[in-house]
């Protein structure tokens, strides 16, 4: 797409300072050439305004000045990522519903949905307007599909599992399967629970390729609206997400927990069963979590703790080695002197 860039202006609303001109694509200030627009959001990248090319720089009024072309915002990496959708159509270019796809006569896909040729749409499935269903997707009996949402080549939504509006699900993800749960048997051995509940995914939801999230073992597994979830990620059954969560690659919740709005969890963090995380909490990455987690902390650490605590500890770990040497020394002095160290020092 070639277009001036005071049209571009127009579309995101941003103010133009400096000369118009065309503009084709988008870059990182490093690379970016003449017709590229590129972005600056930290005063740290601020040298680099210096020897960019780029024809056009999103940025806030402090640099504006700095550049030939500037598209002044408030937060210029979410107007840059409002850019992208611009430069970027959505992958995929088939239209309609395939007649090489299975669409069960029991179900109904709204018009202006999509569904690809080798798709699964079973019985009582509805699919809303706009929505597209990719190759190799399976959608489970009486799923409901919401509208313009996305499931990416390979996504499986097993019977009765809800998808809000704007859903957009990567490859490979699993939604709906049945939770992990055994009764022991008195001679060895377990017996399956059956999973008779549903996962519901509120509206605005990206789940990342070959995350899984299980339906509950009663009643639902609820995805927040707005929520995030990078790949592999696994959420258990009966787990509640709310709104706006960030939950990063590798993390783990197990069955039953309740997340609160708004935190943040770092790669490969595990949470055990039944916890309860409040509002706005963060846990670092490789954190084991046990306990509840009160509203606002920061957590870091295996078992999970106060992240400062956690930072100290970190700090201190590297000195163990030499802090036992020392008492070693000590200790050898003590004997010398007659004392046992054995007994504090007493002689």
């Amino acid at each position: 797409m070639e277009i001036a860039l005071s049209a571009l202006a127009e579309r995101l609303g941003l103010p133009l300072r400096g000369s118009d001109r065309q503009v084709s694509g988008v870059g990182p200030l490093e690379s970016a050439g003449p017709q590229d627009v590129s972005f600056i959001s930290a005063a740290k990248y601020a040298p680099l305004l210096k020897t960019t090319r780029a024809g056009a720089v999103i940025c806030t009024e402090e640099f504006a000045g700095s550049v030939d072309a500037a598209l002044v915002s408030a937060n210029p990496a979410l107007d840059f990522a409002r850019l992208l959708e611009l430069f970027s159509p959505p992958q995929g270019r088939f239209s309609g519903v395939s007649d090489r796809a299975f669409v069960d006569p029991q179900a109904r896909v709204a018009e202006g949905a999509t569904v690809f040729p080798l798709a699964y749409v079973g019985p009582g499935a509805e699919v809303g307007p706009g929505s597209r269903i990719f190759p190799g997707c399976y959608v489970g009996e009486d799923c409901r599909i919401g509208r313009d949402c996305t499931l990416y080549p390979n996504v499986t939504l097993m019977a009765r599992t809800v998808l809000g509006d704007r859903v957009m699900v990567h490859p490979g993800a699993v939604l709906g399967a049945d939770g992990f749960g055994y009764v022991p048997r008195a001679g060895g051995g377990r017996d399956k629970i059956p999973q008779v509940g549903t996962l519901v995914v509120e509206d605005d939801v990206e789940i990342g390729a070959n995350t899984t999230i299980d339906r509950a073992m009663l009643e639902k597994t609820v995805i927040g609206r707005g929520t995030k979830i990078d790949n592999l990620v696994q959420v258990a059954h009966n787990c509640v997400l709310g709104e706006n969560c960030t939950i990063v690659a590798q993390v783990g919740i197990a069955g039953s927990c309740t997340v609160g709005r708004d935190v943040i969890m770092a790669g490969q963090a595990g949470v055990a069963d039944h916890v309860s995380i409040g509002d706005g909490a963060v846990v670092g990455p490789i954190c084991g979590v046990r306990t509840d987690i009160p509203a606002g902390m920061r957590m870091g650490g295996i078992p999970a703790m106060e992240y400062g605590t956690y930072m100290r500890n970190l700090s201190l770990a590297p000195k163990i080695p030499d802090l036992f040497k020392r008492v070693r020394q000590l200790e050898k002095a003590l004997e010398a002197l007659g004392g046992d160290p054995g007994q504090g020092g007493r002689t």
